[in-house]
């Protein structure tokens, strides 16, 4: 068989450029640090490292929303915090407030200093986050959640959602509160409050001058006495009349039930039907008793209910100013000094059920803080599984990498060796 020196040539060249390539392959491996450079390397290995990789960038992106929740988390708990000591203040202001020996200018003053407890909480309901975003108006996030209305009143106009956002695949998280859970909220179980407030046919307490009763009734309660009552949870109303024959005073007692006050009366036997009211007596109905004292007025009424109910809604806000507008008024006649104590015990209940719904709240935003911990130390582990991954698929073994290259090296050498020897083999050499 006769080889053709052209046949050589070719041989020879494309010897050389194979091992030209294999030796560039290896480099371009150990200048990346990949040993998948381009997907015709490995395809099933670059196929499977881009599924890999896709699932870390998306682990990523749950990692920046933990940050982004866990920032809105930590200034809602920050916030909760101010609150409750903000609540506890007004408390202590109350409880100086409710002390004979003070004047009405005493009670001035501490309604001054009341009201800056009072702003600062609207301040504090009103807070953002580092975006601008309002934290606590659930997804109306671009407006002052609350807002005084006419009358000086605060009122609530954002939403009643909760912001939530996807921290993990499977997990979706609150990342703040709404202003209606925090500041218009109590705890399940809170107890029944009293108020001297009349209400209208549909039970809602009527508001304004309207609302306050004319005489000096006072209550001292309501304390629970039977849980198990079967009524125990029902709203009861308090009514004082004038008895037609003496004009003393008598007192009823109604239970709000099917969408209307009717009369109550258990027993069956006329007890808590109009009877004659006799001062420091205490009327037990429905699990839970109050102690009367003073002289009620015809039209005088006594709301009792659970907080939280529909006949009484709980609203931190309006009982700061309900507590502001007594203090700023002088308690001269037996009727004002009646609306002064009511009030107060009243504000005083309602104040430490917002005390123990914003302590809930907090707690409730510290746990997701605590679980956002867990949720971190998952996705960094399964960062780190995401990671060796792709270290297995595409990355380079430098110990193999060099052998290889000295390998490819030593190759390409031999074939550039080969190629000079065989171009200088020719017949015109031996030829004298």
């Amino acid at each position: 068989m006769r080889i053709s020196s052209v046949t050589m040539f070719e041989q020879s060249s494309a010897s050389i450029n194979r091992q030209q390539t294999d030796f560039l392959e290896v480099s371009q491996q150990i200048a990346s640090g990949r040993r998948v450079v381009n997907p015709s390397d490995d395809p099933q290995a670059a196929s499977r490292a881009v599924r890999v990789d896709q699932s870390k960038a998306v682990a990523e992106q749950y990692a920046e929303a933990r940050v982004s929740v866990r920032n809105s988390l930590s200034q809602t708990e920050s916030i909760l915090n101010s609150v409750s000591d903000a609540v506890t203040s007004a408390k202590t202001l109350l409880v100086q407030a409710s002390s004979d020996t003070l004047s009405d200018a005493d009670r001035q003053s501490v309604a001054s200093e009341l009201r800056g407890v009072y702003e600062t909480m609207i301040g504090q309901a009103n807070a953002t986050d580092g975006n601008g975003r309002y934290l606590f108006g659930g997804y109306a996030e671009s407006a002052p959640p609350f807002v005084k209305n006419t009358d000086g009143n605060v009122e609530y106009k954002g939403d009643s959602n909760i912001r939530e956002q996807r921290i993990d695949a499977s997990r979706r998280m609150p990342a703040a509160e709404n202003g209606e859970t925090i500041f218009q909220s109590v705890p399940s179980g809170a107890g029944y409050v009293a108020e001297a407030v009349k209400t209208d046919a549909s039970g809602s307490p009527l508001t304004g001058p309207a609302a306050r009763n004319d005489g000096s009734v006072t209550f001292n309660g309501p304390q629970v006495v039977d849980v198990n009552n079967a009524d125990y949870g029902d709203s009861f109303r308090l009514n004082f009349a004038e008895d037609a024959a003496s004009g003393e005073p008598t007192v009823s007692v109604q239970r709000f039930e099917s969408g209307t006050w009717a009369a109550y009366d258990p027993a069956g036997d006329g007890s808590l039907t109009e009877a004659a009211y006799t001062e420091g007596e205490s009327l037990s109905f429905g699990g839970v008793e109050v102690t009367l004292s003073g002289r009620p007025e015809s039209g005088d009424q006594i709301l009792i209910s659970q907080a939280g109910s529909e006949q009484r809604e709980p609203n931190l806000f309006r009982t700061m100013e309900e507590a502001i507008r007594v203090l700023e008024t002088p308690a001269e006649t037996d009727a004002e000094k009646a609306d002064l104590r009511n009030t107060l015990n009243t504000s005083m209940r309602d104040l430490d059920n917002s005390l123990d719904n914003v302590l809930t709240v907090r707690a409730s935003a510290g746990a997701r803080l605590n679980e956002l911990d867990v949720v971190d130390s998952v996705g960094s582990n399964r960062m780190l599984n995401y990671e060796q991954t792709l270290s297995d698929l595409v990355d380079l073994d430098y110990v193999e990498a060099i052998s290889e290259y000295s390998l490819r090296q030593v190759g390409l050498q031999a074939s550039q060796q080969a190629f000079v020897d065989i171009k200088g083999s020719t017949l015109f050499d031996y030829l004298r």
